[in-house]
């Protein structure tokens, strides 16, 4: 049996909504793993970790309900682009992530592919615009 694409939007959007709400909490477990990668030209590195976990999980919860769907799937590929200087500054400037599981130091392979991996996201959370 073939599934399609079109089959798998459902299932696939509760993925994301539960992958956004996972990842937003995790900035109020464990923040200090955020803080580190928060570009030093930014100001306020623990506020923007706690409103970004806010952002995520307003997001995920907002893609469940129909009504907020489109509106929360644009805002989610807004916060995408908003954190993308984070992975950028992560990538070009080596951070070791003090605390992390695994010793807290990503292959540089790992480090990279974070940059192509936003656009797909931004491509996943576009699938539910309309």
């Amino acid at each position: 049996m073939r599934v399609g694409l079109k089959q798998l939007k459902r299932p696939l959007l509760y993925v994301m909504a539960l992958l956004y709400v996972v990842a937003g909490s995790l900035h109020f477990v464990v923040p200090g793993l955020y803080v580190q990668i928060v570009p030093p030209v930014l100001p306020a590195p623990l506020a923007l970790v706690y409103l970004s976990g806010v952002a995520e999980i307003a997001v995920g919860l907002g893609l469940l309900v129909p009504q907020t769907r489109s509106y929360a799937a644009w805002a989610t590929i807004a916060l995408l682009v908003a954190i993308f200087p984070a992975n950028v500054y992560m990538a070009v400037s080596m951070v070791t992530i003090e605390g992390a599981p695994g010793g807290g130091d990503p292959s540089v392979l790992a480090r990279w592919a974070r940059l192509p991996l936003q656009g797909v996201l931004i491509l996943w959370a576009y699938w539910y615009t309309d």
